[in-house]
């Protein structure tokens, strides 16, 4: 094809032809329709051949010109390229499918799971040139079929050095994304407090502590019921030690009060790790310790009182089978001030995103 006041030859493996010479051409890449609060999408599709009837509804879509594709050997598509880059982005647990739209694709929790990400690796591919990916928080909990990213070549057509480069650093650093699916966990609780075992007041946190689980799949096994005598109380979490416990989970106790023994029961039942404190409002009396492997979960009592705590950061890592340590309690502090909003949103919140 010749060049003309009609046709014009670009840089980048692209012809620019105005709209009402185009007639009998194929699109080179989706068109996009917006009508302000009622639909965005592809108004024509890639590969679409252009006929009579479409010169005008194109005009309306604010094109004068469409673009024929002539790419080179060293040149890709953005469709053909975001599909090369969402296979090597979407790890374990990560999925994609289905023909790019507006030359983008996402990728999609292939179950349920504690999404994670690598997140020094995920800024290092958004340096690259001509490449994109955003995502979801690290360390969120996704729903099997979520969205957890989206990604695209930035340029109709990229260089296929450019695309290499970012495949490359991609499976370097894989996996980028991947869900870690929760673990059936055997878990037991102490509810501790004298006021409860003396039956002045009804224990409100059982059912609390057994919906959150309910919500993960995981199991509780056992509730006891203990006062505040730090030697009962170290009684029971050995005896549940010993007894097939994936975690041991108690409630009261953790602030400075002096009758505030549960967490010294935990130290005396032979605990060898001790986190004592959380960058997280509510939960900063939170604590976090560990017999061996098992993880022991102090609450502290604004469990009682807002829908989401520290315990809500914790508990997903925890049934993904992550061992945390006080670094991972003091990085909450970013993003660890709950809003407190009138209906709370959590996850769908800044609550826990530490970036």
């Amino acid at each position: 094809m010749s060049t003309s006041n009609n046709v014009r030859r670009l840089n980048g493996g692209l012809t620019k032809i105005k709209v009402e010479d185009a007639v009998g051409t194929r699109l080179a890449h989706d068109i996009t329709e917006i009508r302000p609060g009622e639909f965005k999408g592809p108004s024509f599709r890639r590969g679409h051949k252009v006929e009579n009837q479409d010169v005008c509804r194109l005009m309306r879509l604010g094109k004068r010109h469409l673009y024929i594709l002539d790419l080179k050997p060293d040149q890709v598509h953005e469709d053909d390229a975001v599909e090369e880059m969402a296979a090597v982005l979407a790890g374990p647990g990560v999925t994609f499918s289905g023909r790019p739209r507006e030359g983008k694709l996402q990728l999609k929790a292939a179950y349920t799971g504690l999404l994670k990400i690598n997140t020094r690796a995920l800024v290092a591919f958004n340096l690259l040139p001509d490449v994109m990916c955003a995502a979801l928080h690290d360390n969120m909990p996704v729903s099997q079929g979520q969205i957890v990213a989206g990604t695209r070549a930035i340029p109709l057509v990229i260089q296929r050095q450019a695309l290499d480069e970012a495949l490359h650093l991609a499976r370097q650093e894989a996996p980028i994304f991947s869900v870690k699916a929760y673990h059936k966990k055997k878990i037991r609780l102490v509810i501790t407090g004298n006021e409860v075992y003396e039956g002045l007041i009804e224990d409100r946190f059982e059912n609390i502590v057994r919906a959150k689980l309910d919500a993960f799949g995981a199991s509780l096994r056992e509730t006891v019921i203990l006062p505040d005598d730090p030697e009962r109380i170290a009684d029971a979490i050995r005896r549940m030690a010993a007894d097939d416990t994936d975690i041991i989970i108690t409630t009261g106790g953790m602030s400075v009060d002096p009758d505030d023994v549960t967490r010294h029961g935990i130290r005396r039942a032979g605990a060898d790790a001790i986190y004592y404190g959380a960058a997280v409002l509510p939960g900063a009396m939170f604590q976090l310790s560990y017999k061996g492997d098992m993880p022991i979960v102090g609450i502290p009592a604004c469990g009682l009182y807002h829908k989401t705590t520290v315990f809500d950061l914790v508990l997903p890592r925890l049934l993904a089978g992550e061992r945390m340590t006080e670094h991972d309690l003091a990085r909450f502090a970013v993003g660890g001030l709950c809003m407190d909003c009138d209906v709370c949103r959590y996850p769908a919140c800044p609550m826990g995103k530490s970036g």
